[in-house]
């Protein structure tokens, strides 16, 4: 195995293991003589220490070998989904397999073993002792990824109860780890550090690398993290603000030692990076400060296009040890679990950063029905998730790909199992037929979140949304006829919004919460006020307008709507209304937060009571 090239490993389909055999293969040769005398539990924890051997190759290779069956892997959804193929008349996915019994145990199929809690030893929660997911304290990083908090928390504590995990991060971490290296992930929003708390905690980490995740609002806070860390540190950054300004983030001195921006979905080129920084020049989207030009060199070679667009079904499930706070649970509910259903969007909303003309270049992929059911299974098996939310912008937005999932969501069950909640396009189920919102609800759609943006049919032409407020009506209406929640979300203070209009957008949430009055579904508002995101049409046209510069655009402030967290009806928006705190056409800023108070606190007080 050692003596093997990395193309013997590619031609023979093996690729995506070449780090892994090897990494066995040493180990094997450093402590194989010892292994005869472990017991098969024993020694089934000592495979998994070697980098990118999963439990289930653990178990599999052991329990084939000691003929001790207890150990095989039989709640993996791999094993799963490979035996249903194997013998789809004899395995239904609602019971695994029942491993052999051993002395005088019962067989007991793993679908009916209590699945551990999100608490387990398997994904640790994150603390001041130990802020970084992933891995055991003191452990070498090669690599490790920063989230980088929205504010600086040593200013004003956050209020807000949750935040989302970062599935970007999430995906490179476990894609990295799989791969062989030794990855963590430093979650600086959810546990509301400071600046100088995370550079503190990276310095003392010491990785190779140090991977930033940049958005517009959390870019300046990035950048000073990045000033403030240790020379040897290798630093690399993605993320939409590294995509939409790539040329401003490498001539910002704070980013100077700076040696790997990645331009889009960077799980492949990671790896990469990871093995020798220097096959840069050959990764597409890869870019860099020339060390005597001073400016931008961007890689690739013929041959390499592939690493744009990575098989969204070869890519292994996202570890959840990597997050703070997912799966999580709210209140007294199932717990949750936050999924991707695919990659890309086609539509051109001219304020959203996944907008088509700000993404040239990545590919529209959706996951198959059965990938997907088969990450929801472990998910339920191994931390009791029966609750699930596709926070990708395609998931019911596309009608073929949601219309192939259907199907293979019936015959799995889903929906008698699982509930769970999708973003939708409003003129896509606008056109939908009642049969398949029927289909829907009976498969465990919960809640449908629609961009509904406006009251106005003028500013929804403007948005480029495809839709009008009779639309939205219509939609809405049948939804929750069905018992599918709608939330929907609502932008107030945009550049092509009069003050009639913004009243006009004011009255539609209200129409919309009487008309599903007593519907068996809800209908809820999240109101935000408006910002642009760089590279989106909407950021050129301001600039095209010579009144406004990319620094005032990006000049993200917090506003605190809470009453420095006494209000309960805003806790939950807290951390997420970042404007850019300028007035963009008549209505005055003041008004604006007004409205989108007074909408906050009458939502809460529709879905929690005075």
């Amino acid at each position: 195995m050692l003596t093997l090239s990395d193309g013997y490993f590619t031609e023979s389909g093996a690729a995506f293991g070449r780090r892994p055999l090897r990494h066995a293969a040493t180990a094997f040769l450093a402590h194989g003589g010892s292994w005869p005398e472990l017991s098969p539990s024993v020694l089934v924890k000592k495979l998994q220490t070697i980098p990118g051997i999963a439990p289930r190759s653990a178990g599999a290779a052991i329990a084939d070998r000691s003929n001790d069956w207890s150990l095989y892997p039989y709640g993996d959804p791999g094993v799963r989904t490979w035996a249903r193929r194997a013998n789809p008349d004899h395995f239904r996915p609602a019971d695994g397999p029942s491993p052999p019994a051993r002395g005088g145990e019962s067989p007991v199929s793993t679908w009916a073993r209590t699945p551990p809690s999100p608490s387990a030893a398997d994904r640790p929660e994150p603390s001041e002792q130990q802020p970084i997911l992933g891995v055991e304290p003191g452990t070498p990083l090669d690599l490790l990824l920063v989230n980088a908090p929205l504010r600086d928390y040593t200013l004003r504590p956050r209020v807000n109860d949750f935040t989302l995990p970062v599935l970007g991060l999430g995906y490179l971490a476990t894609y990295a780890t799989v791969q062989g290296f030794s990855v963590g992930v430093l979650d600086g929003e959810s546990l509301g550090l400071s600046v100088e708390e995370i550079q503190s905690i990276v310095n003392e980490a010491a990785p190779r690398w140090v991977g930033f995740n940049l958005l517009a609002p959390t870019y300046e806070l990035s950048a000073r993290i990045a000033a403030g860390l240790d020379a040897e540190i290798q630093i690399m950054v993605g993320g939409h603000q590294a995509k939409a300004r790539p040329e401003s983030v490498i001539a910002d001195p704070r980013f100077a030692r700076l040696e790997a921006l990645i331009v889009g979905e960077a799980e492949t080129r990671l790896v990469e990076l990871l093995n020798d920084h220097h096959q840069r020049v050959r990764l597409p989207g890869v870019m860099w400060r020339d060390p005597i030009l001073g400016t931008p060199v961007t890689g690739g070679v013929p041959g390499t296009a592939w690493h744009l667009a990575p098989d969204v079904n070869a890519l292994p499930f996202v570890d959840r040890r990597f997050f703070a706070a997912d799966p999580y649970r709210p209140g007294d509910g199932p717990w949750e679990a936050a999924m991707v259903g695919a990659r890309g969007c086609p539509y051109e909303c001219s304020f959203c950063g996944a907008a088509v003309s700000a993404n040239l270049n990545v590919a529209i992929r959706a996951r198959e029905p059965a990938n997907i059911i088969a990450e929801m299974d472990e998910l339920n098996v191994r931390y009791g998730v029966r609750a699930f939310r596709f926070v990708d912008d395609l998931f019911l937005g596309y009608e073929r790909f949601a219309r192939r999932c259907m199907p293979a969501f019936a015959e799995a069950d889903v929906g008698g199992r699982y509930v769970w909640d999708a973003t939708g396009r409003i003129n896509v189920l606008a056109h939908a037929d009642d049969a398949f919102l029927e289909t829907l609800a009976a498969n465990g759609c919960r809640e449908v979140a629609l961009g509904i943006e406006s009251g106005s049919e003028r500013v929804l032409g403007h948005l480029r949304q495809r839709i009008r407020p009779e639309l939205t009506r219509d939609v809405v209406r049948r939804l929750t006829r069905r018992g599918i929640n709608v939330r929907g979300h609502f932008v107030l203070g945009g550049p092509a919004e009069t003050r009639a209009e913004l009243e006009a957008t004011v009255r539609h949430v209200r129409e919309l919460w009487d008309l599903t009055e007593n519907a068996p579904g809800t209908f809820r508002a999240n109101v935000f006020e408006f910002r642009p995101h760089p590279g989106t049409p909407q950021w050129h046209r301001l600039l095209a307008t010579g009144r406004y510069d990319p620094a005032q655009l990006l000049g993200h402030r917090t506003v605190d709507l809470t009453d420095d967290g006494l209000d309960e009806a805003m806790r939950t928006g807290d951390e997420f209304d970042f404007p850019a705190n300028l007035k963009f056409r008549e209505v005055e800023l003041p008004h604006v937060r007004r409205r989108l108070v007074e909408l906050a606190r009458a939502q809460h007080e529709r879905l929690f009571g005075r």
